[in-house]
């Protein structure tokens, strides 16, 4: 287990990397596209989009801060919590994803072609049963 954590750490810091690379496609930074990612499909809370993305609250506030005082995301009123307003997407902020969007396609295809597709799956599923297990704990 040690050596799986252990691996899963060097590949954090090698994607981390590579998406500080495709972010700036959109002139954005990899925990700008991050945070963004989580209010794509519809606005939330930051405290939700720290629960999606498994980040701080405190954090995600931070970066949507200045993703609002960049125009590419908002706060709106949340009709469930008059205090904790949701953050959305600006029309600004889904053109930088975009942007990210037409790098990324190709650089995950490549990617992908070095990893057999079972292997990937069988990955993704021990993945998500150790983050189940360890948001449990």
């Amino acid at each position: 287990m040690t050596d799986v954590i252990l691996a899963t750490f060097r590949l954090n810091a090698r994607l981390m990397e590579a998406a500080q690379g495709l972010a700036q496609h959109g002139d954005m930074t990899a925990a700008w596209w991050q945070v963004l990612g989580g209010v794509l499909d519809e606005p939330r809370s930051v405290a939700d989009v720290g629960r999606i993305m498994g980040v701080s609250r405190q954090g995600v506030q931070r970066i949507a801060d200045l993703l609002v005082e960049r125009g590419l995301a908002e706060y709106r009123p949340n009709p469930a919590h008059r205090r904790a307003k949701l953050l959305a997407c600006t029309e600004a902020g889904y053109w930088a994803i975009r942007q990210i969007s037409v790098a990324q396609g190709p650089w995950t295809t490549e990617l992908a072609k070095s990893v057999d597709v079972e292997d990937l799956r069988t990955t993704l599923r021990t993945m998500q049963a150790l983050i189940t297990t360890l948001e449990g704990a």
